[in-house]
């Protein structure tokens, strides 16, 4: 028997023991036993029923530090290897993975959203979505890995100089991750979001950066502005606050909003969209950021809980009121 998180229907989890089934692992594959995992705005996601590709009943989680338990015979890490995994697939196969495009590749599958996630005493996973957590980074801070490349990946599509201005729309974790990113690269940074308990936080934390609510931002204008809250009203003040000849990265996730296509286009203002990232380049770049004491990422974690208190932890991760929340499954697994 093994325990395991399961999300049966929207709003209804529950921690179940599932008979251990027989598997026999394939050469490239290393069966892995979680330590601490973050609950991502995709989990939440999922939980809440607001996405229509997620699947039911699903094993949520995909941000996890895990531990090699045992391992095919082409696998080169050791029992015992702490390591890092890529939670979406590629098939390398189809037009986009052949020119280099596996962040959107035609048949990707991600864990914890349309098949079955890590939240669980063990887990398979073929080696080649495996990454080794380097010494010197804590397990925590580790577990940033996977959402941190979503910002690596976003930010490689702009040149940030010193000094620039950048407005961040939205302090939620990837959020907070960009504001701490674009400050240690060198910019002006402003991060505006609806939750003054949540701009306090980063005021303490951070107080080199400015922070303000979305109706205080008045009439400044900014060189690059980064919308990571994912809803309609703040992508439109995307547009509204860039300078004329600025950027705009959306990483946020909304059905729609009103774009004034007649400004933007006589402005000459650039927008990209960002989806997840490339592996391994900026799976190894955010590695490496995040092992430089020099960004500031810690206060970004919130809180940690065990698993028996798994509710808790996602009430908390779906108030939308604190960063990162993580689980400890390592005191369940020992």
């Amino acid at each position: 028997m093994y325990k395991t998180l399961q999300i049966d229907n929207p709003q209804s989890i529950a921690l179940k023991e599932v008979m251990t089934s027989q598997y026999k692992l394939k050469n490239t594959e290393v069966q892995l036993k979680p330590i601490i995992g973050g609950i991502c705005g995709s989990d939440v996601s999922v939980y809440n029923g607001k996405f229509a590709h997620a699947k039911y009943p699903i094993i949520p989680g995909h941000e996890v530090v895990a531990e090699v338990i045992a391992k095919g015979q082409d696998v080169k890490y050791e029992i015992g290897s702490k390591v890092i995994i890529v939670p979406n697939s590629f098939c390398d196969q189809c037009e986009n993975c052949k020119r280099g495009r596996r962040n959107i590749c035609l048949h990707k599958e991600s864990l914890g959203v349309n098949v079955d996630g890590v939240f669980s005493s063990h887990f398979c996973i073929d080696t080649k979505y495996v990454l080794p957590v380097p010494d010197g980074i804590s397990l925590e801070r580790s577990t940033l890995t996977e959402p941190f490349a979503v910002i690596i990946h976003a930010i490689k599509k702009i040149d940030i100089e010193k000094g620039q201005s950048i407005a961040i729309i939205g302090c939620g974790t990837e959020g907070m991750l960009a504001a701490s990113l674009t400050h240690f690269y060198g910019g002006v940074v402003t991060v505006i979001d609806v939750q003054q308990q949540k701009l306090d936080h980063i005021q303490q934390s951070q107080p080199q950066l400015n922070v303000c609510l979305p109706h205080q931002v008045g009439n400044q204008k900014f060189d690059l502005v980064i919308e990571c809250a994912g809803v309609k009203s703040s992508v439109e003040q995307a547009f509204d606050i860039v300078k004329p000849g600025g950027e705009i990265i959306l990483i946020g996730l909304t059905p729609e909003a009103t774009m004034p296509v007649t400004k933007l286009v006589r402005s000459e203002v650039t927008i990209y969209g960002s989806i997840i990232y490339d592996f391994p380049e900026d799976f190894e770049k955010s590695v490496e950021v995040l092992s430089d004491p020099n960004m500031k990422v810690d206060h970004i974690i919130s809180k940690i809980y065990p698993l028996k208190d798994f509710k808790k932890a996602y009430e908390d991760a779906c108030s939308g009121k604190y960063g990162k929340v993580l689980i400890s499954f390592d005191d369940e697994n020992r």
